[in-house]
């Protein structure tokens, strides 16, 4: 492949990609939704094997460019205009966590478990599930967090307050298993354990969907009833 011609495509390409961006506007480069992803990689693999593709001629790339913008154009117009066909290009948020309960079926629909949850919550500052009433998975698979009231963020030098010791919650069971090396570091045995489960009408820890402690707060628990 001569120098000059593959300076010719790489200049054309560049400016070709430039304008696509520009008419599609930031939803490509924020890549919203998955399909939006999904067309962002492809039309990096169209730019890069046109250009050292040698059997791809300068038609072939400002053809291919131009025909995939085309479409992601279409469907951008199309999901604008029809309500129904939005929903199946994009997708829509799903409630993770619905007045303080995790719902578990929609876990399951988005092949996620607890452990996934609870890290996603710590990546948001959200380090307790108890703080939590409404969490929604965004269609490009960032959360967003309706924190309850009381745990919603103040500045404690607008009320006067002197500063609180600050503790890190500490999941005791999990999907109805119980992390005794959790509890252990927590000082406690399973017999203090039952007797907080009891204190919540709860049996027995494999009823736990999950229970989390805090000190100063108690024990957080929610069975597997209801997340159903």
């Amino acid at each position: 492949m001569k120098m000059s011609y593959l300076t010719l495509e790489i200049i054309t390409g560049f400016f070709l990609l430039f304008i696509i961006v520009k008419v599609l506007g930031k939803k490509m480069i924020n890549q919203i939704t998955p399909f939006t992803f999904i067309a962002s990689i492809v039309l990096g693999e169209l730019l890069g094997n046109a250009i050292y593709d040698d059997k791809a001629s300068f038609i072939h790339l400002v053809y291919a460019m131009t025909l995939w913008a085309l479409l992601l154009l279409t469907v951008e117009l199309f999901g604008q205009k029809f309500l129904k066909l939005r929903g199946i290009f994009e997708g829509k948020p799903s409630v993770l966590i619905r007045n303080g309960v995790v719902n578990r079926e929609e876990l399951k629909k988005n092949r996620m478990n607890i452990n996934q949850l609870q890290s996603l919550l710590r990546q948001s500052e959200t380090f307790s599930i108890r703080e939590v009433a409404y969490c929604y998975l965004e269609v490009n698979g960032s959360i967003s967090i309706l924190k309850k009231s009381p745990k919603q963020k103040m500045q404690q030098e607008d009320l006067n307050l002197p500063p609180k010791p600050v503790y890190v919650p500490v999941t005791i069971v999990r999907d109805g298993e119980l992390l005794k090396d959790e509890l252990v570091e927590l000082g406690r045995d399973e017999k203090w354990l039952m007797l907080q489960l009891q204190a919540q009408g709860v049996s027995g820890y494999q009823e736990v969907f999950i229970a989390e402690w805090l000190e100063g707060e108690g024990l957080f628990v929610q069975t597997f009833d209801q997340g159903d």
